[in-house]
């Protein structure tokens, strides 16, 4: 049995961060992958789905282009050459990956999945290695909802779409939350028709009722057809490239006609899969792996770090993972999991940013708070880019004057969201932030203007 300072178990992005460190600490490192490197991000996520995301506004623009003055004639879409834009950029950054680490000193890769034997010991293929030290990032997976009939259908999932040879006709859409709405946004843009059906009242649900409001009408608007409250009942597989969706739509029955369907209901941890019963790993209700502050679980040399922990679900809560691991291995204790600021992004387009709470977590956390709002509509550099739709939500501590979150759906959103997340880790007033001078003309230079309309929330 070959023995290592610290076994790594799966690559997601915090592999990337952490690993390089170890190795050149000196400590011996076994990486065990049996899919490929650099997890859902890379593979799956943001790397291909940001790329379909650039050429889907190419098409955008280009047909918008008389809107400028400028005549582009008729677009036309070369969906093989899509395709392979998002494959090579997902397969290169998977294989530099890959090859990175196998030329890496004092690291072995173990390319297969692992489970864990004991406490100390995990079986990689027909191996059994041993460390002091385990962490787990082995990420999770689309969730797969049980309904009439999906065992008969040509159902895709995030990762399966990615495999498209063609462009589909009409694309049906099952969930209305982050995933679903990008595709839906993308393959609207390439050519589709697209549907999507959300069983919630909203889309977005985690978002305050105007955010969603307001992306349901700019996804509406590029010819969209959305439908909330319908729940689906039941799939039929009529023929090649011919689905059919049975829906109960406010207490009545509807079905429609897709070429796919795309399920976009979640995703699960990939915990079941790792034997942790061997091992005295606890997992919660859903299946993700409890952690504490430093990323450890209920066993004191196992840690999980990714979106098997539930502690974030995002790239760059993977990667701060990651480090607030290596503070406290290295024996820092600089960081921790309590620290951190919630802040995401969600890629339609024009992009939403967010940190902190959302306005409804504010009212709802006994607080005094302060807020303003501006339509982008306002913002002179948003009107001269023709790209006003969506809003500015900014929340504040009137006690404290610390910011408490914000919200900005709209041109560079996912951009100008930093300007908040940065100053929030400061803990200092708003008001120091209103002092601020910012380049004209941009979008980001009205954020501290726009302090000056906050009001008590009524």
């Amino acid at each position: 049995m070959k023995r290592y300072d610290v076994i790594w178990i799966g690559t997601g992005q915090a592999t990337g961060t952490v690993v390089p460190r170890l190795a050149k600490a000196g400590k011996t490192v076994a990486i065990a992958e049996g899919g490929r490197f650099g997890g859902s991000c890379v593979n799956y996520g943001c790397t291909p789905t940001k790329t379909m995301v650039a050429s889907a506004r190419a098409a955008y623009m280009a047909r918008r282009g008389p809107d400028f003055g400028v005549m582009t004639g008729e677009v036309k879409i070369d969906f093989d050459k899509v395709m392979a834009r998002q494959n090579n950029m997902r397969h290169g950054s998977s294989d530099g990956m890959e090859n990175w680490f196998s030329n890496m000193k004092n690291v072995d890769l173990y390319r297969e999945y692992a489970q864990f034997e004991g406490p100390n010991t995990v079986r990689v293929g027909k191996e059994i290695i041993s460390a002091e030290t385990i962490v787990i990032n082995a990420g999770g997976r689309s969730r797969v909802v049980q309904i009439d009939g999906i065992d008969e259908v040509d159902w895709l999932d995030n990762a399966r779409l990615l495999n498209l040879k063609e462009l589909p006709e009409h694309l049906v859409i099952a969930g209305g939350s982050y995933i679903g709405l990008e595709f839906a946004q993308i393959f609207r843009r390439l050519g589709s028709a697209v549907t999507v059906l959300e069983r919630g009242s909203q889309l977005m649900s985690r978002e305050d009722e105007d955010i969603a409001a307001a992306s349901l009408e700019i996804l509406e608007n590029e010819g969209i057809e959305i439908c909330l409250e319908a729940k689906v009942e039941r799939l039929s597989q009529l023929g090649k490239n011919k689905i059919e969706v049975s829906f109960e739509h406010q207490g009545e029955q509807k079905r429609i006609i897709g070429s796919h369907l795309l399920l976009a209901v979640g995703r699960v941890p990939n915990s079941d899969r790792l034997n942790l019963k061997a091992a005295g790993v606890e997992v919660d209700a859903r299946g993700y792996i409890e952690v504490n502050d430093v990323m450890q679980t209920n066993v004191p040399h196992i840690f999980a770090v990714g979106d098997i922990n539930g502690e974030g679900a995002f790239t760059h809560t993977a990667v701060n993972d990651g480090e607030i691991f290596w503070d406290h291995y290295s024996g820092d204790d600089d960081r921790s999991l309590k620290q951190r600021i919630p802040t995401y992004a969600l890629f339609i387009d024009p992009p939403l940013g967010r940190v902190g709470m959302s306005e409804k977590e504010a009212r709802e956390s006994g607080r005094s708070v302060l807020m303003a709002t501006r339509p982008m509509k306002y913002i002179s550099r948003a009107k001269e880019k023709d790209e006003t739709a969506g809003l500015v939500k900014i929340l504040v501590d009137a006690d404290s004057e610390e910011f408490l979150g914000a919200a900005i759906l709209g041109i560079g959103g996912d951009e100008i969201i930093n300007l908040f997340t940065a100053f929030m880790y400061t803990g200092q007033s708003y008001k120091l932030f209103r002092r601020a001078v910012l380049a004209h003309p941009t979008v980001s230079e009205l954020m501290p203007w726009i302090l000056d309309d906050l009001k008590p929330l009524e």
